[in-house]
């Protein structure tokens, strides 16, 4: 259980170098999840979720929005690679690059994204996975029709019009099943919620994050 003044615990999230020869490692977030207490009144119901990350490597330069990517086959199974986009390799495409941070809930990424890299630079001649200094982050959206980070469908991060549990664990709107609250605003205080708002819920503590409570009503 989740104080809802505690910290959370390190997130595992979901950035290219300059001139000099460099080191690309990729941390490609694939979900995000926050503990929370739902308010109501004096009652607090108190729970958790976690969040799930893997990462790879890549050499490349430097990142644009509309440049795409993909896996890397020489750093299976989690390494992504630069990709022109009409290679057969290809599978996400930049919506917006983002300064790098050491604070992953203070990235937040367009609509629509389904998956954010954070780039990293190591610099040296020996290829080393998962370390490195964050340089930037990608917000990529898949090109084929899959796309998980637009709004109820599930994953990315979390927005107006997705759904979660009462353990505040994103899920898609369409399977949810009982125990499923829509979303109807990501807000700094309870008051701040919307009208129709029923069921707010107060995540725990998370540095640079824009938002503290998620506005819910049951779906």
């Amino acid at each position: 259980m989740v104080d809802p003044g505690s910290t959370l615990p390190p997130n595992q999230r979901r950035r290219n170098g300059g001139c000099l020869p460099a080191l690309v490692v990729l941390v490609v977030i694939l979900g995000l999840g926050f503990g929370a207490s739902k308010l109501f009144g004096d009652d607090h119901k108190k729970s958790s979720s976690s969040s799930s990350s893997s990462s790879g490597s890549h050499d490349s330069g430097e990142w644009k929005v509309g440049d795409c990517g993909g896996p890397d086959p020489d750093d299976k199974p989690n390494g992504y690679k630069a990709f022109g986009c009409g290679d057969a390799g290809a599978t996400f495409k930049a919506l917006d690059i983002q300064p790098a941070s050491f604070m992953p809930d203070s990235i937040q990424c367009p609509a629509g994204t389904d998956l954010i890299i954070q780039v990293s630079v190591s610099y040296g001649s020996s290829k080393s996975k998962g370390g490195g200094i964050p340089s930037k982050t990608v917000c990529g959206r898949n090109i084929s029709a899959d796309h998980p980070g637009d709004a109820g469908a599930g994953g990315g991060q979390l927005v107006k019009g997705d759904c979660v549990t009462s353990t505040a664990k994103e899920v898609p709107c369409a399977s949810g099943g009982s125990d499923t609250y829509k979303v109807l605003d990501l807000t700094k205080e309870t008051a701040q919620c919307p009208t129709g708002t029923t069921e707010p819920m107060r995540l725990t503590m998370a540095i640079g994050r824009p938002y503290d409570v998620i506005c819910t009503a049951k779906q």
